[in-house]
């Protein structure tokens, strides 16, 4: 029995707890308490509004909230309520659970977060996406080049209509292997999985935890702005392959220029040694075409198709648009998820379990949204949202449309650092960004995707998102390392992204 004299036990140093940095939920939490004692000190104020709503330039001027301590109090208390369905009244403009008027609370989007999980959960639950990329790995795997390419494309894919992020950590025991065996490093691997799918994410054209959650804050369609997405896509995606393709040909040439060098036994490996090709069975084959074609469908059903072929925002629909936003989005998604489970055959009890499960497993995010529409709810009661535009007014006054949304990208680099969670990020900035745009005279979607590009650049190496560093410790690879390796990469983007938004402000 060791006693409390024992020399060992009193010699050795007290454990420092390491410090982790807290969720985005923790953080909200904080932001909602700061925000409300700040909501004391900021002056309330208002602009006037327009037909549609939005703040009229150079008529901001000094109200009473008309709040008393027991009114901010209830504001604190029922923040998360009010950030799910708050009622906002159209005469006060307050919000709150039991008022008469249109709904301010985000669970239009709380519910299409959810569906989108139980959709994810379904399709992964069918080893489908698993073994479709998996055959792609091993029929390219003696064209190393070509395979890297093929790799990140399928991902940036992903994550530019889906936010595939955190579901690219189960592919590392599959690709680290193969890039060994072809004569490549680690961070190879590395850099195929996390620039890939960050690059997509980064560029998120239809991504609906990230462009649907910024979009539906801004208070614009979901399709508004997907031509510059999509060619900064395009743009940014071959940049990035480019640039791992050019380092993994370096290694292979001259393995002395690894940055990570090679452990026992990285070398030993050989691609022809490879197990064999993963068989897609016509079950895989008929998932992954109806998962192609749900969100084939999803960007049709958003895009506004007048606006977008015209040119003319103001353009009136075709006949054909459908103009669905996010309660026909979740219901769509329910549906597809039920539709995929039938098409593999699950059974009900499976389908329905991983269903549920899927909706369990996004609930964070979901909450995310909540509490952070539940922060814009305290500013909009206590009437200091538009005295907080009002200062960010006098900074951008008088700045062209091309300087103006570059600010708005460099703005949100802290707040992306803050808020790791991009739903939780857009839900928060977006109603004080958005109406910058107007006074600017630039389109809100350019502030959006001045936004995403913000959170997806800082994704792609901050240490406080689980894809990054768990992407690294799973290849086993320095974070040191792979910061390394991605500045360059990381400044080449910076620039581009900077000429892309400029470039689309110019235009609209």
């Amino acid at each position: 029995m060791t006693t409390t004299d024992d020399p060992q036990t009193t010699q050795q140093p007290p454990h420092k707890p390491k410090f982790t940095f807290p969720s985005a939920l923790t953080v909200l939490a904080i932001v909602t308490v700061a925000v409300w004692l700040l909501a004391f000190l900021v002056p309330s104020g208002q602009y006037d509004r327009n037909a549609s709503g939005a703040p009229i330039q150079g008529t901001y001027h000094r109200v009473d909230s008309g709040q008393s301590f027991v009114d901010r109090l209830n504001d604190l208390f029922l923040a998360p309520v009010n950030g799910l369905y708050g009622i906002q009244d159209e005469k006060t403009g307050q919000v709150g659970p039991d008022l008469a008027g249109e709904l301010y609370g985000s669970a239009g989007v709380f519910l299409f977060v959810l569906a989108i999980g139980a959709f994810i959960t379904v399709v992964f639950a069918t080893g489908a996406l698993d073994r479709g990329i998996g055959r792609l790995a091993h029929r390219l795997r003696d064209r190393g080049a070509l395979l890297i390419a093929g790799i990140m494309v399928v991902f940036s894919v992903l994550g530019t209509v889906e936010g595939f992020a955190e579901e690219t950590l189960g592919f590392y025991g599959l690709i680290v292997p193969l890039m060994l065996a072809l004569g490549y490093d680690r961070m190879v691997a590395v850099g195929t999985i996390i620039l890939g799918a960050g690059i997509g994410v980064l560029c998120s054209t239809v991504n609906p935890f990230a462009t649907g959650v910024a979009s539906s804050a801004a208070d614009i369609s979901l399709g508004d702005g997907i031509v510059l997405r999509f060619v900064m896509w395009v743009v940014l995606t071959a940049v990035t392959v480019a640039y791992v393709i050019r380092y993994a040909r370096r290694v292979r040439r001259n393995p002395e220029r690894s940055i990570t060098g090679f452990l026992p036994g990285d070398r030993d490996q050989d691609a022809a040694s490879e197990a064999e090709e993963p068989e897609l069975t016509g079950l895989h084959k008929a998932v992954l075409v109806t998962m192609g074609l749900v969100f084939a469908f999803m960007i049709f059903s958003v895009v506004p198709w007048a606006s977008a072929l015209t040119g003319d925002a103001d353009a009136k629909p075709y006949g054909f648009e459908l103009g669905w936003s996010f309660p026909q989005l979740a219901a769509l998604f329910l549906c597809a998820a039920v539709l995929i489970g039938l098409v593999a055959r699950m059974g009900e009890q499976k389908l329905s379990s991983m269903i549920i499960q899927g909706a369990a497993d996004f609930i964070s995010p979901a909450l995310v949204i909540v509490l952070a529409r539940g922060v814009t709810v305290i500013m909009n009661n206590s009437k200091i949202t538009d005295t907080v535009l009002h200062s960010i007014e006098g900074i951008v006054k008088g700045t062209s449309s091309g300087v103006f949304a570059i600010i708005v990208f460099v703005v949100n680099l802290p707040l992306a650092f803050l808020i790791p969670s991009t739903s939780g990020h857009a839900t928060l900035a977006m109603p004080i960004l958005a109406p910058l745009a107007d006074f600017a005279g630039v389109s809100r979607a350019v502030v959006v995707t001045a936004w995403q590009a913000a959170s997806g650049w800082m994704n792609l190496w901050v240490p406080t998102t689980a894809v990054t560093i768990g992407g690294v410790a799973l290849a086993k690879v320095g974070y040191d390392k792979y910061l390394r390796f991605v500045w360059p990469l990381l400044a080449l983007l910076f620039l581009m992204i900077c000429g892309f938004v400029a470039f689309g402000a110019i235009l609209t």
